[in-house]
């Protein structure tokens, strides 16, 4: 019998219902631009990928959904991004001691002691993040469209909110049918968006840190040291990699003059992260630059957030654990501190199941489309990663393919919270040990 009190299975069951009640508003004839009930699996597919705050899409979001059908889009991915970005926090804070969420929840962070007992005062903050960050966003996009690009108010306030709403939650959703490829050049519009996807992408814990401690490196916890050099690393690899790989691409940074290059090569070096939003038509870049895109798509962003992937202290401590491999180290840790073995266990987990899943669904799809291998696995990735970048293939995979990517952004979501949790609480000392005997390895 299945204990909904249990948030490790709770949580993918409010999420798939979310997901089942989307799935049925979206079929409504009001729904759709012109008045007929979009197809079952359209109406599924856009709704796994609303709650997921992934980004993908088989139609065309301002053209085939009317405007009640974009504010359900929008109401949803508001949701996913809330929903999970609470129950992330939460556990996060739960898993140092295995509490439940109905007793008292207390963690050791290095020094510092994180008293979350009350769970109201949590949910609070998020809350009040999320609202000043989402207003702050729509007020300045929303008077950028208005006054810079001639938009009607009405127009400018929506599209505004409907920017703010995905950059915030990293969803990666457009009410325009080209994304932001039409304000490539205009940092008022890509600059908010990308601090927004940013912030966000730190997550939840990080942000509480940097709050309460400021810019004051030596009282941040060793996750917050992680999560935001580990952001910085990535930012500038992304940056140096899209500018160096496409600035002389035609069909991209080519024909831009120096400035709006290095703005939209920082601006696709934040959406790999897991936003989806695209200045520039991914479908033209470089192989190079694709592939550098699968590696910042699979990381992702910040632990208890909004961001996908594997997450960037997943890496960072598998990074740490082969370097202190090379360098002949008895232990393996970032800041001076050293990492336990459980940790290193679940990052080496969370990893290969995610490798595993993605190379799993990547071979299928290919079995039975005819597309690109290297596109099908960026769709892969950015599915499962629920960053919402794509080639332009979509629209153009077959139902069961479609279905197959519902789950991998559905298990990308969900999966890698309620996997991390499990790991964390779950783990249980055998009375006994085998005798060790160690295989040849390499």
């Amino acid at each position: 019998m299945l204990r909904f009190r249990d948030p490790i299975r709770l949580i993918p069951v409010l999420f798939l219902g979310f997901i089942i009640v989307g799935t049925a508003i979206l079929s409504l004839p009001l729904a759709t631009a012109d008045g007929t009930r979009a197809p079952l699996l359209t109406a599924f597919f856009t709704a796994t990928s609303a709650v997921s705050v992934t980004g993908l899409i088989v139609e065309d979001t301002p053209v085939y959904w009317s405007l009640f059908g974009q504010s359900v889009v929008m109401i949803l991915f508001q949701i996913g991004g809330f929903g999970i970005m609470t129950a992330a926090t939460l556990f996060g804070l739960m898993v140092g001691r295995g509490f439940g969420l109905r007793d008292r929840m207390a963690t050791q962070v290095e020094r510092n002691r994180l008293e979350t007992g009350d769970a109201a005062s949590v949910l609070k903050l998020v809350f009040k993040i999320t609202i000043y960050v989402e207003a702050a966003v729509a007020l300045v996009l929303a008077a950028r469209f208005a006054i810079t690009h001639g938009m009607s108010i009405p127009a400018a306030i929506w599209h505004g909110v409907f920017h703010s709403v995905s950059a915030f939650n990293n969803a990666g959703f457009s009410s325009f049918s080209d994304s932001v490829m039409s304000y490539q050049t205009d940092p008022v519009i890509l600059g908010p968006i990308m601090l927004s996807v940013i912030l966000t992408a730190l997550g939840f814990p990080v942000m509480q840190d940097i709050r309460r401690h400021r810019l004051r490196w030596r009282q941040w916890s060793l996750h917050t040291k992680i999560t935001v050099s580990g952001t910085v690393a990535l930012l500038l690899f992304g940056l140096v990699a899209t500018a160096a790989m496409e600035w002389d691409n035609p069909d991209t940074l080519g024909p831009m003059t120096t400035g709006a290059k290095m703005l939209n090569a920082a601006f696709h070096s934040v959406m790999p992260r897991t936003a989806g939003f695209n200045s520039l038509d991914v479908g033209s870049f470089h192989d190079e630059t694709i592939m550098a895109n699968y590696f910042l798509m699979f990381v992702g962003g910040g632990s208890a957030g909004t961001a996908g992937g594997i997450k960037v202290t997943t890496f960072l401590v598998l990074f740490a654990i082969v370097l202190s491999e090379v360098l002949g180290r008895r232990d393996a840790g970032l800041f001076q501190r050293r990492f336990g073995r459980a940790v290193e266990r679940q990052a080496l987990s969370v990893t290969v199941l995610a490798a595993a899943l993605v190379f799993a669904v990547t071979t299928y799809i290919a079995s039975i489309s005819p597309l690109p291998l290297d596109d099908i696995l960026f769709e892969c990735i950015s599915a499962f990663s629920t960053v919402g970048l794509s080639t332009g293939i979509t629209a153009d995979l077959p139902p069961s393919a479609l279905i197959a990517l519902c789950a991998l952004m559905f298990i990308g979501r969900v999966g890698t919270i309620t996997v991390a949790t499990a790991l964390a609480l779950g783990g249980r000392e055998r009375p006994y040990r085998y005798p060790e005997e160690n295989p040849i390895v390499g």
